[in-house]
């Protein structure tokens, strides 16, 4: 992890609250929109309690923050570990999960219920009084680091019925809930993390807050604070704006020709 804390620009009272959820290590849910900066939350999260000057006694834990994208095919093996042939020897590989909870680490699960069902099950002994994570496979009985920390993630609005959380799996976790920035602060955000001048950002902010409010259109969501900083790196590498918005933004939030041309619309006009 590097000195410098990644950039994360506060929204509200979240970083408190996670602050909260650590000390009393209470597993935390974070959800919202794709691209509205949840990752990068639990990245300075990780760096403000890993690496800031009241945490100097954890600063042996490499890495702090251990990220697992998860997928409809990721397994119980994938998370906590395999037998693996290393010569003519069959040794034991601890999973990203099994290694957060062996050293203190934060284990980030993104987009949790992209994983299988029977695999989320796994956490469950994780997240109660117990703190513990079964390998059946070594006959082991892990009791976690006092430091380590489940979080989990999705994203609702995208996921919407046909995939979501089970109450069994949910209500063992404190949530927090993200959305898109105000105006004025994603403009903040776009010019920090792009760099184009102020007056960029600020026209992008707005391209942003009026995508979303196409939901008439079929666009639930609208663009992502993500898209928009990269309409913002392509701008400030050179390419026209009109362009960028196109390349970063028209054409990369849907293939959807009606939402495209909706999109395009609203960049003509607040572009000059």
């Amino acid at each position: 992890m590097t000195a410098a804390p990644p950039y994360y620009l506060p929204l509200s009272d979240e970083v408190a609250v996670f602050e909260a959820a650590y000390q009393a290590r209470l597993p935390v849910l974070l959800k919202g929109p794709t691209g509205c900066g949840k990752t990068r939350f639990v990245e300075y999260m990780t760096w403000r309690l890993y690496r800031g000057s009241e945490s100097d006694r954890r600063r042996n834990i490499d890495p702090a923050l251990i990220t697992v994208t998860c997928h409809e095919d990721l397994t119980g093996t994938d998370l906590v570990g395999r037998y693996l042939l290393r010569g003519d020897e069959t040794v034991w590989m601890d999973g990203p999960l099994t290694r957060a909870v062996r050293t203190g680490a934060i284990s980030y699960l993104d987009e949790i219920v992209e994983a299988r069902k029977d695999t989320t099950v796994i956490i469950h002994s994780l997240t109660d009084h117990r703190r513990m994570l079964p390998i059946e496979k070594t006959a082991e009985l892990i009791e976690a680091h006092p430091d380590f920390l489940l979080v989990i993630s999705y994203n609702p609005g995208y996921q919407g019925l046909l995939k979501d959380l089970k109450p069994s799996t949910r209500q063992r976790f404190v949530a927090i809930a993200f959305d898109y920035p105000d105006e004025e602060r994603e403009a903040t955000i776009i010019a920090h993390e792009s760099g184009v001048d102020d007056e960029t950002a600020e026209r992008l902010a707005v391209i942003g807050a009026k995508t979303r409010n196409l939901s008439e259109q079929g666009f639930e969501e609208g663009v992502s604070t993500r898209l928009l900083t990269y309409a913002g790196a392509l701008i400030r590498g050179g390419v026209d704006a009109r362009r960028a918005c196109e390349i970063a933004v028209v054409n990369a939030v849907s293939d959807d020709t009606t939402v495209q041309k909706a999109v395009a619309d609203i960049v003509d006009v607040v572009l000059p």
